[in-house]
């Protein structure tokens, strides 16, 4: 699929996203939490998160000189255990694969996927190009300042996607796994099978 056929059906499919997650006025979306909880530690250059499914692992380095505080939210869920059990719910065959939506533990819930955990933090966009393996937060196309938890990891150059989705990581090893991820059976973008991850923060020690 080419890069512009990625960007607006990553722009369709969050816009959908944005219209099931309205909430009335005054009262948080699903799976939102208050804007404080982007308040937390910085995170160490060269730390790692190891993503384990069933199809096998890959690794993403983080990149806190990037995005430092979609980094910093990033290791702060995950050593929570806060991705410990979501799935990939969205998948564009050839382009991405989405998950991180802490809705997405519950198999109940799957009609709300992909709405919970935005709306936490603002954008950090860059220059740094979409090229095979970066990882970036998924937001709402209504608001660029509605990054969170859930993420996307890009599977083919996407250069149409250039500053305009915050970059905070790049997968350095196990891209086989990502590709095989994708090819999982789909509706649409929808999943139609889960692929859970369990994510395991590594700090790298500090050069001698």
């Amino acid at each position: 699929m080419s890069s512009r056929g990625v960007a607006v059906l990553l722009t369709l499919a969050l816009a959908t996203v944005s219209a099931r997650a309205q909430a009335p006025a005054g009262k948080p979306g699903p799976g939102t939490v208050k804007p404080s909880a982007s308040k937390v530690a910085p995170v160490a250059p060269g730390t790692e998160a190891v993503v384990e499914t069933a199809k096998g692992r890959f690794t993403i380095r983080l990149l806190p000189e990037v995005a430092p505080k979609h980094a910093a939210l990033f290791v702060k869920t995950a050593m929570a255990g806060g991705y410990d059990g979501t799935t990939f719910h969205r998948i564009i065959q050839g382009g991405i694969i989405q998950g991180g939506d802490p809705l997405s533990k519950d198999p109940a819930k799957s009609s709300l996927y992909g709405t919970g955990g935005l709306s936490l933090l603002p954008a950090e966009f860059s220059n740094r190009p979409f090229v095979r393996g970066t990882v970036a937060a998924a937001r709402k196309p209504s608001s660029p300042d509605s990054g969170g938890r859930q993420f996307f990891v890009v599977i083919s150059d996407q250069p149409s996607l250039k500053g305009q989705y915050t970059i905070f990581g790049e997968v350095v090893s196990g891209m086989e796994v990502v590709e095989q991820i994708s090819t999982a059976p789909v509706d649409g973008d929808k999943a139609r099978e889960r692929v859970e991850m369990k994510v395991t923060i590594q700090e790298r020690p500090p050069a001698p």
